[in-house]
């Protein structure tokens, strides 16, 4: 299997795993709780916003993985498609450094931040393979 495979096997296992984990976050850190209950219109915006995000991580993670892994030469739309997961990736890593979530504890806020750039590296890499020609069959 060549490297860049595997990366993207690796990048996008971590994002279709950050993806289904934070269908349940909502529920885990009781979010709606800090809400007010008259702000209903808000509640449905959070959810949809949430939904909308998990689900488009774990897609991002099932094209990435269907393209690499696929048969023939698909140079241009793993490119493109891995281009546009490493920007993805590349704003939750500078939004993490920037304004950290999970500062409630050091080893959460720089787990995240270690998890997120192991991601956004193994889709660089994968797409600097890729653009060099060395990571599609």
């Amino acid at each position: 299997m060549p490297l860049a495979t595997s990366l993207v096997t690796v990048g996008s296992a971590a994002s279709i795993g950050f993806g289904v984990w934070h269908f349940f976050v909502p529920r885990i850190w009781n979010w709606y709780a800090h809400f007010d209950p008259a702000a209903v219109e808000l509640v449905l915006a959070v959810r949809a916003i949430n939904v909308f995000f998990s689900l488009s991580l774990v897609l991002f993670g099932l094209v990435n993985l269907l393209l690499i892994h696929g048969a023939g030469e698909y140079r241009y739309a793993v490119s493109v498609v891995l281009g546009a997961t490493c920007v993805l990736w590349a704003v939750r890593v500078a939004m993490q450094l920037v304004h950290p979530q999970g500062s409630m504890t050091a080893l959460l806020q720089y787990g995240m931040l270690v998890g997120f750039a192991v991601v956004f590296v193994c889709y660089s890499a994968a797409l600097i393979l890729v653009l060099l020609g060395k990571g599609v069959r």
